[in-house]
């Protein structure tokens, strides 16, 4: 006999949204009767009752004047008995609860936060406690064999929009034409082409401009315009190879090979060489020849385009992939703010406003991350500061009067905008979700064009708890 079975967990269910007459039903009673729910004494539109079920995988739904609902604001998936809710019990020790809707949680309207915050699972703390990671390996493995598979029989030429526009950049290009032409064009990454070699031999980033402005602002306190105008792409990549002493057996800078795929690359591939080689895109080439000379840019991959692709194939059968219905909290994705008494592997950076860009640029480097949250005094989510910011600097030549041990943040992003109110005109940049969000809207929302990360927020404050960013979906999706 299993001691597991005879093990109860006490359990809040929730119905906020009225009613006459509410019960509750579920697969923890085999819906085999209805449950009475109570109103919350002060709250005439929210019922709740407390039931006594096992750990383990769990389906409920609400039977409301006479209609059977579900709570569209919590985990869902289609079953035997239609659109079901649904819930993960750990263990007797997690004492997870359906959330209720708090009246101290406001609704939020000026960033990308739903009303879907306003019910969440919460805990005795102020935090989900759940380790699904270890508790339902079946689980896991089949849902990553069904994306693995996906990935694997289909293409990087899926990828290639129906018309669009690619933009390379010659190596004798300047430096300084390169990064206006990035700022202008709107893109964060572009590859290289090298005439003479007929070839595509690498790619420039806003890391490469990062790298730049540090390395001036060493020998000087002010950036010139004169110091980029003497950069070329192909010496400033040669003089980066010196730099991290890229060199061959006699002493020469050897580049970087250019990671790139083709079109007919499965899927799979193109994600491990993104993940592998911790780049943002992939250049999809194409070349008749046979040694590959002269070929075709065809497309610009990312882990976005390849996540689109995968939403748009499971949307309507999500119900085959059992983890994406599970909190992302649960699952332990992404990168998490410490609670006080835990260790802290991977530090979590966070700005202030008032902190220099020196700071901001330092930080982007050296721990090898592409954005850091801009918060206030309490932590809670202002802006964020990403590597793709820094082609703003471009704009106007605003790199040639500047200093970035005196510039703050909040100047470097009004450089980037019309207005004088960063915080009420950027916000939209600040794409977030809930430590109680489940990954299949985690997945949903990062598959949006232009977004590569959100930022895990708690409801109503937006105090800062995390981030996930789409190579942390797909590490865990590929186990």
């Amino acid at each position: 006999m299993d001691a597991s079975r005879d093990v109860v967990i006490p359990m809040r269910f929730v119905w906020p949204f009225g009613g006459s007459s509410v019960s509750l039903c579920g697969s923890f009673n085999r819906w085999s009767k209805l449950v009475p729910m109570t109103q919350v004494e002060g709250c005439p539109t929210v019922f709740q009752a407390i039931c006594s079920i096992p750990p383990g995988y769990h389906q409920y739904k609400f039977f409301v004047d006479g209609n059977w609902r579900h709570d569209e604001h919590q985990p869902y998936a289609a079953s035997e008995y239609g659109i079901v809710n649904t819930i993960f019990l750990a263990s007797a020790e997690s004492n997870i609860v359906p959330g209720s809707p708090g009246s101290q949680l406001p609704p939020v309207r000026n960033m990308d936060l739903d009303h879907e915050g306003t019910t969440q699972f919460v805990e005795r703390g102020d935090r989900p406690v759940l380790d699904l990671t270890s508790r339902i390996p079946d689980d896991f493995a089949v849902s990553r064999h069904r994306v693995s598979t996906f990935l694997a029989t289909h293409t990087a030429y899926e990828l290639l929009p129906e018309s669009g526009k690619v933009i390379a950049l010659d190596t004798e290009l300047p430096v300084k034409q390169a990064f206006h032409i990035l700022h202008e064009q709107g893109i964060p990454t572009a590859p290289l082409w090298d005439f003479r070699r007929g070839q595509f031999v690498g790619v420039l980033s806003a890391v490469d401009f990062i790298l730049i402005l540090r390395e001036l602002g060493i020998r000087g306190s002010n950036l010139t315009e004169e110091e980029l105008e003497t950069h070329s792409i192909a010496a400033w990549k040669e003089g980066k190879a010196y730099l991290n002493r890229q060199l061959d057996v006699q002493g020469r800078a050897v580049s970087r090979p250019l990671v790139h795929a083709g079109p007919y690359d499965n899927l799979k591939e193109v994600c491990l060489k993104i993940l592998q080689n911790q780049v943002a895109t992939v250049p999809i080439l194409h070349s008749s020849s046979e040694d590959g000379s002269f070929p075709q840019l065809l497309h610009m991959a990312s882990l976005s385009g390849i996540l689109k692709c995968l939403c748009r194939y499971f949307r309507h059968c999500s119900s085959s992939l059992p983890i994406l219905q599970l909190p992302i909290y649960g699952l332990r994705i992404g990168t998490w703010v410490p609670k006080i008494g835990e260790s802290n592997p991977r530090p979590f950076a966070m700005l202030r406003p008032s902190d220099t860009l020196s700071s901001a640029l330092n930080m982007l480097i050296e721990a090898r991350v592409s954005s850091i949250p801009i918060v206030d005094n309490n932590d809670s989510l202002l802006d964020i500061y990403s590597r793709s910011d820094i082609t703003a600097l471009a704009k106007d030549k605003a790199y040639t009067h500047m200093n970035l041990n005196e510039m703050t943040i909040h100047q470097a992003l009004q450089l980037g905008q019309d207005s004088y109110s960063p915080y009420e005109q950027r916000g939209q940049r600040c794409h977030m979700c809930l430590p109680s969000d489940s990954l299949h809207k985690v997945m949903e929302r990062l598959a949006n064009p232009g977004t590569r990360r959100l930022i895990i927020v708690e409801a109503g404050s937006k105090r800062v708890e995390g981030i996930v960013t789409l190579g942390d979906v797909f590490r865990f999706l590929l186990g």
